[in-house]
């Protein structure tokens, strides 16, 4: 057998393979790669970087290929799925591709509340339900939510809906059950008071956090949608709580980021649980690359 071509593939999307260090989001972009690239390469890992949806690049001549800037997965979700599985025969991925299966529909959070994690309380709708909006809030007693589909990222389709915006509100998510399965959220107000924590865990441990807060009259923390990131030192309970909701996980993720909030009690909710194509905020906090490459240098020796 042929020595492969390159150790990692680091993956992007079409928008971002050529990154223009002149546009903010993409030098960001160009700065998380540059770290996780720089750190495998010191470890002797040969490095490449493609697009996912490359349909011309040679996945079996890499040792493994890592997500990270696929952003576009969710909007071209019919040739992802086909796309997964062909890749997964060539190459290893990371995170595997059972766990990228199990991440993507959002549904997994009831899984995760079985298990006992604390979750933001979350009812789900099949595509092609005819109950309203008013109805699942009335059953469940919430005055306030936001909804969004379970297939979904970068606040897509993302809605923040009180009683009093209910009626303007009940078109719109009628229109997106008839496309797609969705998620009603209680909305949780430390979003805008405090913003939301996301916790780096690197092979079970965290590493280190950052918090994001929303743009003045947004809910939506998102930096695309004019939120802000900051830094942020997690305290003992934080780092637990993230560790807690990783290890409830079916199989140990190689990373993931734990976004989550505090309740009204003070208690910590998880909001999502990102094992695909996390923003993974190395910028913050340099030496978590370097822990993200030892991880998988071990990783990929144990495979081989």
């Amino acid at each position: 057998m042929s020595a492969p071509a390159w150790d990692v593939v680091i993956l992007t999307e079409d928008r971002y393979l050529k990154p223009d260090p002149a546009d903010w989001y993409q030098a960001q972009i160009q700065t998380e790669d540059g770290l996780l690239a720089q750190a495998c390469a010191n470890r002797g890992l040969s490095v490449s970087r493609a697009s996912w949806s490359d349909p011309a690049f040679p996945w079996e001549k890499a040792r493994c290929a890592l997500f990270r800037s696929t952003w576009d997965y969710f909007a071209r979700i019919d040739e992802f799925g086909p796309w997964l599985e062909r890749v997964a025969a060539r190459t290893r991925l990371y995170n595997p591709a059972a766990l990228i299966r199990w991440n993507l529909d959002k549904r997994y959070l009831a899984e995760l509340a079985e298990a006992g994690t604390a979750v933001v309380p979350t009812r789900y709708a099949a595509v092609g339900e005819t109950r309203s909006l008013g109805d699942i809030m009335a059953e469940a007693g919430w005055r306030e939510v936001v909804f969004k589909p379970v297939v979904s990222g970068a606040a897509r389709l993302t809605y923040r809906v009180s009683l009093a915006t209910l009626a303007v509100h009940e078109a719109i998510f009628a229109r997106c059950l008839a496309a797609e399965a969705m998620m009603v959220q209680a909305f949780q107000p430390a979003i805008l008071a405090e913003g939301e924590l996301s916790l780096i865990v690197i092979e079970g441990r965290a590493t280190h956090a950052i918090r994001k807060t929303a743009a003045s009259g947004d809910f939506r923390v998102q930096d695309d949608h004019g939120g802000k990131v900051h830094a942020h030192r997690p305290t003992g309970e934080e780092a637990a709580f993230a560790e807690a909701a990783v290890a409830a996980v079916p199989n140990l993720p190689l990373y993931a980021r734990v976004d989550f909030v505090r309740d009204c009690e003070g208690g910590l909710r998880l909001m999502e649980l990102e094992l695909i194509e996390p923003e993974l905020f190395f910028r913050f906090h340099p030496p978590a690359a370097e822990r993200l490459a030892d991880a998988l240098l071990r990783r990929l020796a144990e495979s081989d």
